[in-house]
Order: C-alpha cells, then sequence, then structure tokens
C-alpha cells in the first residue's frame, strides 16, 4: 500500500517545490495563466449574460458564429496543433480574444452587430488552435498517477480568471444598476487578454520538455498535413470517441441557459458580476475536490473514475432538481423585476446559490470528462487530436445551444434538454471508464501499430 501511494506523495511535493522552466508543471502553469488571460476574460464576458449588452441578438449570434466555426476547426485544431507545434498554436489562437472583445467595445459605439458576429466567427478558429494545444500540454505531460492534481491546477488558474476579471465589471458597474456594462470593462479585459498572448510565447517546445524522472514528453518532430488529415478522419471510427460524442455535446450546452436565462435575466449587471466572482470560485472548488478524489480516491485507477462519475451524478440530480422548481416561477413573458445582491431575504440568495451550484457542477463534469480522454492516451500527438474532436463536438452542442436562445425557445424546454443530455451522457461516460488502464501507454501503443498501416507511418 505504501509503494502504491508513492508517487502520489512525489506530486504533491513536486508542486509545492520550485520546478525546473522545462518541467511539466512549469508548462502547464504557464497554460494556465495564458487561459487565466484569454478564455478567462471570455468567460467573464459570457457570464454577464447577453455579454453584458443591452440586447442579446448580437451577443446570441455572435456565439452561435464562434461555435460553428470552432465546431469545424476544433475537430481539426490538433492537426493543425501538431503541424504548428503546442507554442505556436496557442499564440495564434491567442491573438483571437482581444479582437472579440474589441467587437463589443465597437458594438457600445456603432452598434454595428456584423462586426460582432465576424470576430465570434474567428474566435472559434482561434480557440481551436488554443484549447488544442491547451488539452496537448495538460493531458500528456503530467505522469499518468498525477493526471487529476494537473488537470485541478490548471483549471485552478484558469477559473482563477474568471474570478478576478469578474471583479472589473462589479468594480466598473457597481454604483450602477443598469442592464449593460460600461466600455472601460471591455478596455480592461482586452488588456488581460493581450497579456495572455505573449505569456504564450514563453511555452517551450514539446521536444524540449523533461519530466522528474529524466524522461522526454516525445521525441516526434512536427507532423505533416497528409498525415494529420488521415489521422483525423479516424477519430470518427474510434469506439470510444463515438461513445464520448454525446457527452462532448452536453459538456457547453448548458452554459447558455446558465449564463443568459439564470444570472443574465434574474440579476442587475452588478449582481451579475458577483454571482460571477462566486460562480468561478465554486469551479475552482469543485475541480480541485473532484481532482484529488481522482488521483487518491483509491489504488485502483479504473474506481477512482466511477467514484467520480458517481459522484457527478448524484451532483446532477440535486442541482437540476433546484433549476427545475427555480425555473418553475419565471418564463420569457413573465420576468420578475432584476434582482439585486443588496435585497433582502431569500429573493437574491436562493437564485445565487443555484448558480454558483451550477458552477461546481460545471467544473467537476469537465474535469471528469478530461480525465477521462487523458486515460485514452499518453502521446502528446493523439491526445491533441483528442482534445480537438472533444473541443470541436463541445462547441457543436454550443452553437445549437445558443442559436436556440436566440430563437426564443421557451425556457422550460431549454432546461429539459439539458437534463436530458446528462441522462444520456453520463451512462455512456461509464462505459467509457469501465476501460481505463492503469497504463495509458497501452493505448498510445496500439496506435503506434494501427498508425504503421497508414500512408506516411507514425508522425
Amino acid at each position: 500500500m505504501q509503494h502504491t501511494h508513492k508517487p502520489i506523495i512525489m506530486s504533491i511535493e513536486q508542486l509545492c517545490q520550485l520546478p525546473r522552466y522545462n518541467s511539466p508543471v512549469v508548462q502547464v502553469i504557464l497554460i494556465g495563466l495564458v487561459c487565466f488571460c484569454c478564455p478567462g476574460m471570455f468567460n467573464v464576458i459570457l457570464g454577464l449574460g447577453s455579454g453584458g449588452l443591452v440586447s442579446t441578438t448580437a451577443a446570441n449570434n455572435s456565439l452561435t458564429a464562434l461555435y460553428i466555426t470552432f465546431t469545424v476547426f476544433g475537430v481539426l485544431g490538433g492537426a493543425i496543433c501538431n503541424i504548428l507545434g503546442p507554442r505556436m498554436s496557442v499564440f495564434l489562437g491567442c491573438s483571437s480574444y482581444v479582437l472579440y472583445a474589441g467587437s463589443f467595445l465597437n458594438y457600445n459605439y456603432t452598434r454595428n452587430e456584423g462586426l460582432v458576429v465576424a470576430a465570434g466567427a474567428l474566435l472559434g478558429v482561434g480557440a481551436s488552435m488554443l484549447w488544442a494545444g491547451q488539452g496537448a500540454i495538460m493531458l500528456s505531460y503530467p505522469p499518468a498517477e498525477s493526471t487529476g492534481v494537473y488537470i485541478s491546477l490548471f483549471w485552478f488558474i484558469f477559473n482563477l480568471g474568471g474570478v478576478l476579471g469578474g471583479l472589473i465589471p462589479f468594480v466598473l458597474n457597481n454604483d450602477s444598476v443598469a442592464q449593460s456594462v460600461s466600455n472601460g470593462t471591455y478596455v480592461g479585459l482586452m488588456v488581460m487578454m493581450a497579456v495572455g498572448t505573449l505569456i504564450a510565447l514563453l511555452l517551450v517546445p514539446v521536444d524540449k520538455v523533461i519530466r522528474d524522472d529524466g524522461s522526454r514528453i516525445t521525441s516526434t518532430q512536427y507532423s505533416n498535413a497528409l498525415i494529420e488529415g488521415w489521422a483525423t478522419l479516424k477519430l470518427f471510427r474510434n469506439p470510444k470517441l463515438l461513445l464520448l460524442f454525446p457527452v462532448c455535446l452536453a459538456s457547453n450546452f448548458f452554459y447558455t441557459y446558465q449564463f443568459n436565462n439564470v444570472n443574465g435575466l434574474l440579476f442587475n449587471i452588478r449582481s451579475r458580476s458577483l454571482n460571477n466572482i462566486f460562480y468561478w470560485t465554486a469551479q475552482i472548488i469543485g475541480s480541485i475536490g473532484l481532482g484529488y478524489l481522482l488521483d487518491h480516491g483509491s489504488p485502483n485507477r479504473r474506481q477512482r473514475g466511477f467514484m467520480g462519475l458517481g459522484l457527478v451524478a448524484l451532483l446532477t440530480i440535486v442541482v437540476y432538481a433546484g433549476g427545475l422548481a427555480n425555473q418553475l416561477q419565471y418564463s420569457r413573458q413573465h420576468l420578475p423585476k432584476p434582482l439585486d445582491f443588496m435585497d433582502s431575504g431569500l429573493a437574491y440568495a436562493g437564485p445565487a446559490l443555484l448558480y454558483i451550484s451550477f458552477g461546481v457542477l460545471d467544473s467537476m463534469f469537465q474535469t471528469l470528462c478530461y480525465w477521462t480522454v487523458a486515460s485514452l492516451s499518453s502521446e502528446p500527438e493523439s491526445l491533441s487530436r483528442y482534445s480537438g474532436f472533444y473541443k470541436g463536438v463541445q462547441s457543436a452542442g454550443a452553437a445549437v445551444a445558443w442559436q436556440l436562445d436566440a430563437r426564443k425557445l421557451p425556457l422550460l424546454w431549454e432546461l429539459s434538454m439539458i437534463c436530458l443530455l446528462f441522462t444520456i451522457s453520463l451512462p455512456l461516460l461509464g462505459l467509457v471508464l469501465k476501460d481505463v488502464s492503469e497504463d495509458t501507454k497501452a493505448n498510445g501503443e496500439l496506435e503506434g501499430i494501427m498508425s504503421s498501416q497508414e500512408p506516411g507511418g507514425e508522425p
């Protein structure tokens, strides 16, 4: 038993020391900081409901365009990352976030919805490149026994962006009960996104990363378009990825309802901003808790996966039962007066607690999904493709959700669709987890055998 827990103790000690610059933990911290500044600030805009604008139309159409392009390029993102390398893929992807925030600032002056939609479409391309690189770094760099710890470390830094970024609209709009944010809010977010783009240049090439035992992550050089095109097509005949298809669809589908129709419809701007600070803090807590369980809960890796799945399933039932009770109190046609955090009694506290609970569940579900994907292989080239598949299908679900909301689908129907996706997804996630091996290299070896039959051989 002592021998079983030794790698876990070592992983925690390593996280508390000052490691080498080219060590996996430093690279995961750097990608966390990148996502702190770029997707983290994007989440601030998203969490405001309607992007902080008075009208929901511009934001919904922009997000629909974003997730449509993200769907296409998300699946291709792994191929692009393997050709360019994670550092360049992340850097180019980050640059699109600044333009997106700038388009909202421009909308406040010109009411130019076309630019907001175009910026959203471009962000879909950029985000696919960023998240493919992030997936390769976060899932393949850590040793298998510490995957949950590293995912939690990334999620902590990433969601800290939502927490601290949420302070920007809260401070700038705290003396107002308006329903749109100030121009200074978007300027502050753009500055943070620009900083994240520069941090991406600090990442080291994947073949320079060395683990503490002296092993390198990979000796494979960057791939080419022919190999990556074939490998991308193979994703759609991988039985485990096909089982995860509904899971991917579900993993971002609920954001539209949570941000627009709970936080966006029930609260004024300053209260939405405050809610988001708690929402992203809850995400940090949820991810750390589940990440610890997935690494420490049992000596058996498969058992840890099922323990995580059981906890997520239980929390899903509890949280969405509360969501249903809350939703029965209002509709699009009968909206209550926007709540303010200074309101007394349960009027504010009840819906705010529900929104925070959504954050806890989201982070735990996403952590479990990433941990499951990481169990499929140990090779960064494969995991970048798997991450691209995950994000691409995830974005397809999000595109549908944002467009359904733009078309004013009844809120109870939106909530019902979310619950249906969870009901389908969780058992399928269990089917994938039952085949989790103690050694992810087994999957990598199988892929190598299959790849030897492809044009061009192993990348």
